[in-house]
C-alpha cells in the first residue's frame, strides 16, 4: 500500500498527464484514509517506518513519544505555530521581527504568481502548509511560471494531516508565500540549524548541510558542540564550525520552546546574523530511525511527557 502511494504521489506531482489521468485514484486512496482512526493510521506507519510497534502505553523511544505527543498533547495555537504564514506573527511577538526572513508577497490565489508581482531575483516560493519545500529563483526571467502555478494550485489543494495525523495542520487554510532567498557570501544556501528542545531546554542541535547540492547530510551536536557519534534519518558530514552566534540562537530556542513538551527550533545562521526558520512539533512525524539505535532510547529517556508512568 505504502509503496502504491508513493508511486501515485511522484506520479500525480511530477508529470502533468500523470496528474489527470491517476488524480481520481490518488484522491480515493486519500479519502478512504480518512475514515481511518488516527490512532490506527500512526501505528500502523510507525510499525512500516522503525519496524517494531509503538506503545502508547509506555513510550520510552523518542520517536515514540513524538508519536504519542502527536496523538494526545493537541492545543489550539499548535495550528498558528505550523502555519508559516501565521508563525510570523507569533515570531514577532516571542523574541522579536528582526529574526524574520524578509517576506516579499503572498497571497492565497495561485493565479497571482506572476513575474510582475515578484523581485526580479533571489527569493523562494512555498505554502505554508506543508513540508513540500519550495521554488527557488535566482533570476524571475528563467522561471517557466505557467508550471510553476500549476504546482503550487495543486499544493493548495493538499493537506498535511492526512497523511501523518499530525493535527496541527488539519485547518491552516493554504497559502502561497514568497521569501528572500537567504545566502552565504558565496552564494551558497545556509546551512539548516534544528535545535531540538525538551521541556523547554535544549537537548542536541542538529545540522542539516548540502540541502540543495549534493547528497544532503546531517550533524547532531551537544549543548557544547561536541559532534555526537550518531546519525538520525542521513548520513554524518565532517566536523563543523562552531557558528558564532550559537548561545544567542541556544537562547532564542529555549524562549520559544519553554511552554511545549518538546518543539524543534529551526535557524539559519548568515554571515553572523541570526533567522528564524519554523517550528517544529513532530520531527520527521516520529517515523526517522537512528542508525544507533542506543540513541533513541538515550533521548527518549530524557524527554518527559505528562503521562501516568512519568
Amino acid at each position: 500500500m505504502k509503496t502504491l502511494r508513493n508511486t501515485i504521489t511522484k506520479v500525480t506531482k511530477q508529470s502533468e498527464l500523470g496528474y489527470y489521468l491517476l488524480r481520481p485514484v490518488y484522491m480515493a486512496y486519500d479519502f478512504s484514509l480518512r475514515l481511518i482512526p488516527d490512532e490506527v493510521i500512526v501505528k500502523n506507519s510507525f510499525k512500516k517506518h522503525m519496524g517494531y510497534k509503538l506503545d502508547l502505553n509506555n513510550p520510552k523511544t523518542l520517536n515514540e513519544k513524538i508519536n504519542w505527543l502527536k496523538l494526545y498533547e493537541r492545543k489550539e495555537h499548535h495550528t498558528i505555530i505550523a502555519d508559516k504564514y501565521a508563525v510570523r506573527e507569533y515570531i514577532k511577538e516571542k523574541i522579536g521581527e528582526q529574526y524574520l526572513v524578509p517576506l516579499y508577497f503572498h497571497t492565497k490565489n495561485h493565479k497571482e504568481l506572476r513575474s510582475k508581482n515578484l523581485p526580479d531575483k533571489n527569493f523562494i516560493i512555498k505554502t505554508n502548509h506543508d513540508s513540500s519545500g519550495g521554488v527557488i529563483v535566482t533570476d524571475k526571467s528563467e522561471i517557466k511560471w505557467k508550471k510553476v502555478r500549476k504546482r503550487f494550485k495543486r499544493l493548495l489543494k493538499e493537506n498535511h494531516y492526512f497523511r501523518t495525523r499530525e493535527w496541527q495542520y488539519k485547518n491552516i487554510k493554504p497559502r502561497i508565500i514568497v521569501e528572500k532567498l537567504l545566502t552565504n557570501k558565496d552564494g551558497s544556501i545556509p546551512n539548516d540549524f534544528k535545535f531540538h528542545c525538551f521541556n523547554g531546554k535544549l537537548a542536541f542541535v542538529m545540522v542539516d548541510l548540502n540541502r540543495h547540492i549534493g547528497k544532503r547530510t546531517r550533524n547532531l551536536y551537544d549543548k557544547d558542540w561536541n559532534l555526537l557519534p550518531c546519525e538520525w534519518g542521513r548520513p554524518n558530514d565532517r566536523d563543523m564550525e562552531k557558528p558564532s552566534n550559537l548561545e544567542e540562537m541556544i537562547k532564542l530556542s529555549e524562549i520559544l520552546a519553554k511552554d511545549f513538551p518538546y518543539l524543534r527550533v529551526d535557524f539559519y545562521s548568515v554571515k553572523g546574523k541570526t533567522y528564524f526558520g519554523e517550528l517544529t512539533l513532530h520531527h520527521a512525524s516520529g517515523f526517522q530511525k537512528f542508525t544507533q539505535e542506543e540513541y533513541d532510547y538515550k533521548f527518549g529517556k530524557e524527554l518527559k511527557l505528562d503521562i501516568h508512568n512519568e
